[in-house]
């Protein structure tokens, strides 16, 4: 069963679909800007762009808060309100965060209004996306199953990203480069990030049910 949403509240929700598509609207124009200063494909450059994680999990997060503001009963609108698929997109949206300050923080030293949109992307979503999840998503609402349906979404990224970089030469990120790693490495580095990402997905449904007993 899969339940219906609380009633969110509507400011709560519409400042937070706000910031999201806002942070993405930037990220977005950064991109693209820096593709045309440097006489580079426009295109290949949206492209590109939606082949982060971290782009296509916010996404997500914006068409859920996106949805819940909806009145319409469209299949679109129905599905991004599911508890389950509100959960799953909780659970990635940690992984963008904690995979962010672990592994890529010291990566780079982003500057004005890129350190702006990649605190809102990395930081500042994942917290207010998941107390959004915990005062939205009823108890009881998950189960157990939803943990491997949820690992679908990586497991296809990875595959995208490897065959991706296979075939240009460029990986979005510097823990999945084989070019520099080789492929052993970032089977390792993938399988760890997996694991947690299941691990997490386990956690949330467990405390989902102990909070509806």
């Amino acid at each position: 069963m899969q339940g219906r949403i609380r009633q969110p509240n509507h400011h709560l929700t519409l400042i937070l679909a706000s910031i999201a598509w806002f942070a993405l609207a930037g990220q977005m124009a950064l991109a693209l800007l820096g593709r045309w200063n440097n006489d580079a494909s426009l295109l290949g450059g949206l492209i590109n762009f939606f082949s982060y994680f971290t782009v296509t999990t916010n996404t997500l997060v914006a068409m859920v808060l996106t949805s819940a503001l909806q009145r319409s009963d469209s299949r679109l609108s129905r599905y991004f309100r599911q508890p389950s698929v509100i959960s799953g997109v909780a659970v990635s949206i940690v992984v963008v965060g904690v995979s962010y300050t672990l592994l890529l923080r010291n990566v780079w030293n982003p500057q004005g209004f890129q350190w702006l949109v990649n605190e809102l992307l990395h930081d500042v979503m994942p917290i207010a996306f998941v107390v959004w999840w915990w005062l939205s998503v009823p108890s009881s609402a998950l189960r157990w199953r939803h943990a491997w349906l949820w690992a679908l979404y990586p497991l296809v990224y990875f595959g995208y990203a490897m065959l991706r970089g296979h075939v240009i030469g460029v990986y979005q990120y510097p823990f999945i480069d084989v070019s520099k790693l080789g492929f052993e490495r970032v089977l390792i580095n993938s399988l760890v990030i997996l694991a947690g990402f299941v691990g997490l997905s386990l956690g949330v449904i467990a405390l989902d049910r102990r909070r509806g007993e």
